[in-house]
């Protein structure tokens, strides 16, 4: 998008990235140090956004931390970082915030209560999904007006980069 952009003038619009400062990494919850991912071998690792709420709390249940017991927020301690990175990152407080809610308490609280605020989080893009998979025919209603509409956009700013190249439109 910037090279045509600043060879033809502005055809694209170029994204901006939007980057949390906490949330943007996720680690995996078997091997804190590497990032979550679909590809891990350890499905214990990985939340998945279609996990049962059951299968959702035993992955927390689970996760690797340490062998202390004091929470904090340290790369020491990047099992419990990580869960609080993602409670911070749905709940929106700081992670200086939550280690203080969980003075004085165990790392199973702060297990249970993150997998508790996940499945919430995911609860409504779950119902959603279920009801469109139960309605196949307004599921493929809604894919092809999505699919219309991405064509129209699409071909506008093909004519506009056609225009911009000097090729003649098809």
């Amino acid at each position: 998008a910037i090279r045509m952009n600043n060879l033809y003038g502005t055809i694209f619009k170029v994204p901006e990235p939007y980057i949390p400062k906490i949330g943007a990494r996720i680690m995996d919850l078997q091997s804190p140090e590497d990032k979550m991912s679909k590809s891990s071998s350890n499905e214990l690792g990985a939340i998945y956004l279609n996990d049962p709420p059951k299968e959702i709390e035993k992955k927390f249940k689970k996760a690797v931390t340490d062998s202390g017991t004091e929470i904090t927020y340290s790369p020491e301690k990047p099992g419990i970082k990580n869960l609080i990175d993602i409670q911070s990152a749905i709940s929106g407080k700081t992670p200086e915030e939550i280690v203080l809610s969980y003075q004085g308490k165990m790392y199973g609280h702060l297990k249970v209560d993150t997998a508790t605020m996940v499945i919430e989080e995911l609860k409504p893009l779950q119902e959603k999904t279920q009801h469109y998979l139960k309605d196949k025919a307004e599921l493929h209603k809604i894919l092809r007006a999505g699919a219309e509409k991405a064509a129209e956009k699409a071909e506008a700013t093909l004519r506009k980069v056609y225009a911009a190249v000097g090729f003649t439109p098809c």
